[in-house]
Order: structure tokens, then sequence, then C-alpha cells
């Protein structure tokens, strides 16, 4: 009897035990999740950087008041800083803050495109031509100017103006436009004519006894374009120049024109920095104004385009220019506290494939490494 009921009991336990099991929730078999690959946005074809030289906070301030309360930087959806010191001097100088733009390092006040200890570093320009790119240069400066000179030149110090023109025999440089011919060939140095020798590389070389205007029309996509508009530095806004729109946007489509292969091209109000040096707030809101109008044209290039980066930025900051109590929108009461470069943070705007990298502060050298991871290069 007690061995029939323990039995009876065991299976009574087993039933309970098989339905409980039943019911218990079944685990669905894991998912297997297949990663997607990275979506990575393409890059651009073109590369424009705009650079106003001297230009900061209180030049941009001055000139977009002054211009109806307007400039074309207001377009721009991303915005940054840069930190413009150079290795040795909190206060930089143009030769220095373009190498960093154009070779990625900071360097000695004075060097144009080569490292602290005077070797030089391959400049963005040069990296674009090995790369297969076009490029060009232009400037309201001499060519041979601290800002262009550094994207194409190696030397240690920035007024060696004969030297650094010599190098631009050593690159095949697409396009170029600025002051300076006296450089080229007449020259203290030596008896060479490097604008004969330009043309012996198949340049199309022009100067400034022909109106530009004359001279794109014989501009062939075959031959390279230098075109010097001075022989020496050319004049400012209020004395009449008024080239740096038509000569820029000629050489988008110069360049854009030559292949499919992209471009990149560095265009500088230079004078923006002379009248900060002057103390001049005419020059200087001449030459913002100037320079708002070529950024407005070169953006509405670049929207039509779709494949093209724009960074605009300054170098540095000329002559502590600011904003005093009593100004008024058109009646600006303005002051310097120096003839020389303040130490002031610069804006950046960006625009394009590849913008969204140059948001945030960083420093000024970050602009080339930017430039570089934008193009994946």
């Amino acid at each position: 009897m007690k061995i029939h009921f323990l039995l009876v009991l065991i299976g009574i336990i087993f039933c309970l035990s098989c339905k409980v099991k039943d019911e218990l929730p079944v685990s669905p078999a894991p998912e297997i999740v297949q990663t997607a690959p990275e979506i990575i946005p393409p890059g651009p074809k073109n590369i424009i950087l705009l650079i106003g030289d001297g230009m900061g906070i209180g030049q941009i301030t001055a000139g977009t008041y002054l211009n109806n309360n307007y400039s074309s930087l207001e377009r721009f959806p991303v915005i940054g800083l840069h930190k413009p010191y150079a290795s040795d001097s909190l206060i930089t100088d143009s030769a220095a803050g373009a190498t960093a733009f154009a070779c990625g390092i900071k360097t000695y006040y004075g060097a144009i495109g080569v490292d602290p200890d005077t070797q030089a570093v391959t400049t963005i320009l040069e990296i674009a031509e090995e790369k297969g790119l076009h490029t060009g240069l232009v400037a309201t400066s001499t060519i041979v100017h601290a800002t262009p000179a550094s994207f194409i030149a190696h030397n240690e110090y920035r007024r060696n103006y004969e030297e650094i023109a010599e190098d631009f025999l050593d690159t095949e440089i697409d396009y170029f436009v600025g002051g300076g011919k006296k450089f080229f060939n007449r020259r203290e140095k030596d008896d060479r004519n490097l604008l004969e020798e330009l043309r012996n590389k198949n340049y199309k070389v022009g100067d400034y006894l022909t109106e530009f205007d004359e001279f794109k029309k014989s501009m062939t996509s075959d031959k390279n374009v230098a075109y010097l508009t001075a022989d020496n530095s050319p004049l400012s806004v209020y004395q009449g120049r008024d080239y740096l729109a038509d000569v820029s946007i000629t050489g988008l489509n110069y360049l854009d024109n030559k292949s499919d292969a992209g471009f990149f091209i560095m265009i500088e109000s230079s004078q923006i920095d002379w009248g900060g040096h002057a103390n001049n707030e005419d020059w200087i809101v001449a030459e913002f104004i100037e320079f708002s109008d070529v950024i407005e044209k070169v953006l509405d290039w670049a929207i039509a385009d779709k494949e093209t980066l724009v960074i605009v930025t300054g170098d540095h900051e000329t002559g502590g220019f600011t904003l005093q109590p009593g100004s008024k929108m058109t009646d600006l009461n303005t002051t310097f506290t120096t003839d020389k470069h303040s130490g002031d943070f610069i804006p950046v705007f960006a625009y394009g494939p590849g913008s969204e990298h140059f948001s945030g502060v960083y420093e000024n050298m970050e602009i080339f490494h930017k430039i570089m991871k934008a193009k994946s290069w």
C-alpha cells in the first residue's frame, strides 16, 4: 500500500513539473544582426580657401554695419574659431599664419613654408598638384607676399621676394594673379626673366598693361595662366582697384573647366591688413566690403556646383580694431590699440561637403588637417 501511494505521488510530481516546464516562456533564438558598412559622406571635389588678411571680429563687425548691416559671412552654416599664435610668438604674422594653413604646422614669425628649423614642409597646394588637382592663387598684394607665398614657396624669411618668385617655376600651379611683376622680370639678384621662363613652361602670361577683361578672352585650358596686376603692390579699393571678384570667379571657371579632377585655390583679400596697420577705418571697411562681395559670388558658385568646400578665415587681426560707445549703425566710433597685429582668436566660416569639420575652437594649423580629412588624404 505504501509503495503504491509512493508511486502515485512521484507520478503527480512528474506531471506537475512537466506542466510547469511547458508553461515557461521560451527565449527566442538570437537574431543575427549584420553590421552595415559605415556610410562616409562624399568629400569635396574642389577646395576654395578665402583669407582676409588682418580680418578679425572688429573688421567683420564694422564692415557689416557699414554695408547696410549685412555681409555674405551670414550665409555660412558652420562657424568656428582658430588660435593664430606662431611657434615663437603669441602674436603671429601673415607668414607664420599662412604657413600654418598651408603646411599644417606652427612655425616662427616670418617663415614661408618651412618649419621652426627652416626645413621645407610640403604645402597643401603642392599636395593637390601631386594628387592631380589643378591649383590657383589670387591676391590683392604682390603674389610673392607672405600669404600667397606660403602656399607655393619655401624660404626662411618672408621678404626674400625674388627668391620666392623663383619657386613659382618649381610647381605646375595652373592659375595665379597678383602684383609684383618686378620680382619676376626686373630682378636685382640676377638677370633671369622669370616671366619668359614661365612662357617657356606653357604659361599664358599677361600684366596690367592689358586689361584683365581683354586678357581672359585669350585664356585657353591647354595653357597655365599668370597675370601680374601691378609692378609692385596693387592699388587699394578706394584708389580704384576693382579686379578681385573678376579674377576670382574667372579662376574658378578656368580651373573647373580644365578637367574633372577638381581644384584647390587660395584667394586673399590682402589689404584689410594694410588698413589696420595704417589705423584707417575707411580702408579696412572698403576692403572688407569688396571681400564680402567676392565671398558672395564664390558661395553662389559653390552652391550651384554642389561639390565644393568653401572656407573663409583670417590669418590674424591687425590694429586691435574695435567699436566704441557712441557708435551708430551708419556712424561708427572706432579705435585702434596698435598699428601692429593683435593676438585675438579668428573666426572660421565653412560651407559645402566637409564643412562639418570646421566648427569648434582649434589651432590655426588644424585648418590644413581638416581640409586633408575632408579630402580623405
